[in-house]
């Protein structure tokens, strides 16, 4: 699957029409895309991560989180820390932004 350069805001808004569930697509995209960029630091699939987060009732969506941040900006703990607070939804900002700039 080829990765696609996503627009933020209409992500952001497509996430608030939806009631999320657009946010869930968004979800796997960025972990397959992510995936892509970062090869040698690969998870689970995208619909496997769903699927994870949801078994650990949102234990794996935090270090998914984590891993997100490693294969984005070489750190995880932003996104770990973002994820903690409350912020996780900027992770999903920050990512598409970085993913953006691979692809283009």
């Amino acid at each position: 699957m080829a990765m696609k350069k996503r627009s933020i805001p209409l992500a952001i808004l497509f996430s608030i029409i939806t009631f999320g569930i657009y946010g869930i697509y968004w979800f796997v995209c960025l972990t397959n895309d992510s995936n892509t960029i970062s090869p040698d630091n690969k998870t689970a699939s995208g619909g496997m991560a769903i699927l994870f987060t949801i078994i650990t009732f949102g234990i794996y969506g935090i270090y998914w989180n984590y891993k997100l941040g490693q294969k984005c900006e070489g750190s995880g703990v932003l996104y770990l820390i973002l994820s903690l607070i409350g912020f996780g939804f900027i992770n999903y900002i920050l990512a598409q932004s970085k993913i953006n700039n691979h692809v283009a």
